[in-house]
């Protein structure tokens, strides 16, 4: 591939404006209508997600929570970009996508409720466990990519990553290793302006994320992440190219984070309320629902059932965070190795004695649980 068309552009590709607009491209043609209200009904959905989750933060059924609102355009079109057979490696931030590839609310959200596994069968949905360590996930996304191309099957990975993991060594390991096997892995970043607190000024001084793939021999793209449309597409492009044998792209989606990192962080002290609100007026769904109202394919009733099918999610993610787990002790020493060692079974001894002497001297009562 030639140097110049490895290159980024000077500005992020769009499709539809903030005020929901089609801005026509060159390169991206705009998906069809039907496309656009499958991801309207994903950008609801998603929102809905996120308020109900940081809902149950506050009422302690969750243990912390990194919201994606304001991010949900790249949420959905990361699930949307992939095929059946393709696979998903998200970060902490991206429950959204992960149910948005077909894994249940619920058990998309065990890991975050602070139990000891992701909560869902990554075979089934192939859906890799979200990652809390920071680009770790880019270095397993490539080695299964390595491994499908390698089988000659025709499965496409999406990495998905903060800009913060672009400050990682793990992130120049992944994508240099892609690159140069021609690895079928797309490098999905979400530039979201912060990691954590450090803003992107001081974590590089490149003229764009983007512009790191050349140094590995891979095209850069840069996308207006709050435009679903926009994001979409150039995703789509990355995977087809990946599939056709292109190998690996970086795609960067220029976003904003509009909550603090976690419910343990206190964002006031790092940015402006002024700056957070200026992103606000580019929010992903008002977008999209006022391009759609334009065209007339959004109406009132179906809008309703958006709306109607969001809530069931929330619904379903409260029944399920509100009702309590009875945990097995042995769970610590079961799934440790598949054959369980003296020293796990000794100490699998000394703590079902401490458990038992626990309960005859503070026996349950009658007609309840401990």
């Amino acid at each position: 591939m030639q140097e110049s068309a490895m290159l980024p552009r000077d500005g992020a590709v769009q499709l539809i404006d903030a005020e929901g607009v089609v801005t026509a491209d060159a390169e991206y043609a705009l998906p069809p209508t039907e496309t656009l209200l499958e991801a309207y009904r994903g950008l609801v959905e998603g929102r809905r997600i996120n308020d109900q989750a940081s809902a149950l933060v506050r009422q302690g059924r969750l243990a912390v929570y990194p919201s994606s609102h304001g991010q949900e355009a790249c949420q959905v079109a990361a699930a949307m970009a992939l095929g059946d057979r393709d696979w998903l490696f998200p970060t902490y931030r991206d429950s959204v996508a992960v149910i948005g590839r077909g894994v249940p609310p619920a058990e998309a959200m065990v890991l975050l409720k602070g139990d000891w596994h992701s909560g869902y069968d990554v075979r089934e949905h192939r859906v890799a466990p979200q990652a809390t360590p920071l680009a770790t996930q880019l270095l397993h996304a490539v080695g299964f990519a390595h491994a499908a191309a390698r089988r000659h099957d025709d499965t496409v990975v999406l990495a998905l990553c903060g800009d913060g993991a672009t400050s990682e060594g793990d992130f120049h390991e992944a994508l240099n290793f892609a690159a140069v096997f021609r690895a079928p892995v797309v490098f999905f970043v979400q530039n979201n302006e912060f990691a954590i607190s450090v803003p992107l000024s001081r974590q590089t001084a490149a003229p764009s994320l983007a512009h790191k793939a050349i140094g590995y021999g891979m095209p850069g793209r840069r996308v207006d992440g709050n435009d679903v449309a926009a994001v979409l597409a150039v995703l789509r492009e990355a995977v087809d190219r990946a599939r056709t044998g292109g190998g690996p792209s970086l795609v960067e989606a220029h976003t904003y984070r509009m909550q603090a990192h976690t419910n343990a962080d206190d964002d006031t002290r790092y940015r402006e309320r002024a700056e957070v609100q200026a992103w606000a007026d580019r929010d992903p769904l008002r977008r999209l629902r006022a391009h759609l109202v334009a065209e007339g394919a959004l109406d009132e009733e179906r809008e309703a059932a958006y709306a109607a099918g969001a809530e069931a999610i929330a619904a379903s993610l409260r029944t399920a965070l509100h009702t309590d787990v009875e945990h097995d002790p042995e769970d610590l020493f079961r799934f440790v190795t598949a054959t369980r060692s003296p020293q796990r079974e000794e100490q699998w001894a000394l703590l079902r004695g401490e458990l038992e002497r626990d309960a005859e001297q503070h026996p349950a009562p009658a007609g309840g649980s401990r």
